[in-house]
């Protein structure tokens, strides 16, 4: 009669919130740590390819030269600060458990950036372009706010 009174306990101990809580919390680690790993897997492959195509580049005819244009090639570069940049947005949130928006509005920068770097004007229209200056203002003035709102009182 013990045992069943124990297993029932368990039982319903296993349900409060308490271990729900810490269930969720354990999976949340779990789930971060896989993400981590993903995106080191995907920078290094990143980095393996933008080594192979600056080689091929430099060691093709005309040597020396690039035949592809540098917009090409700073897009691969970006590609890879902003995989950095997610990279420590998921570390950070190992470490804090927060999700710190002012990483998140910066990475969003950057990226916005190097869509406004790569562009392609011959294939973009008006409102493409009215669309990525309403981003980049509103990415700003949400840094701007995110930046005075945090900034420890002197």
């Amino acid at each position: 009669m013990r045992r069943l009174k124990r297993l029932f306990k368990q039982a319903k101990d296993a349900g409060s919130n308490e271990n729900f809580l810490t269930s969720l919390h354990r999976l949340e680690g779990f789930v971060a740590k896989v993400l981590s790993v993903a995106m080191v897997v995907v920078i290094l492959v990143s980095l393996f390819d933008l080594a192979l195509f600056l080689s091929e580049e430099l060691f093709s005819e005309p040597y020396g030269f690039f035949t592809t244009s540098l917009i090409e090639i700073f897009g691969l570069f970006l590609n890879i600060l902003i995989a950095l940049e997610i990279l420590e947005n998921i570390t950070a949130y190992l470490r804090k458990h927060v999700v710190q928006v002012e990483l998140v509005v910066a990475t969003s920068l950057v990226a916005v950036a190097r869509k406004i770097i790569i562009l392609d004007l011959d294939k973009t229209t008006g409102l493409q372009l009215i669309g990525l200056a309403v981003s980049v203002f509103a990415l700003s003035v949400s840094y701007w706010i995110i930046r005075h709102t945090t900034r420890p009182s002197a």
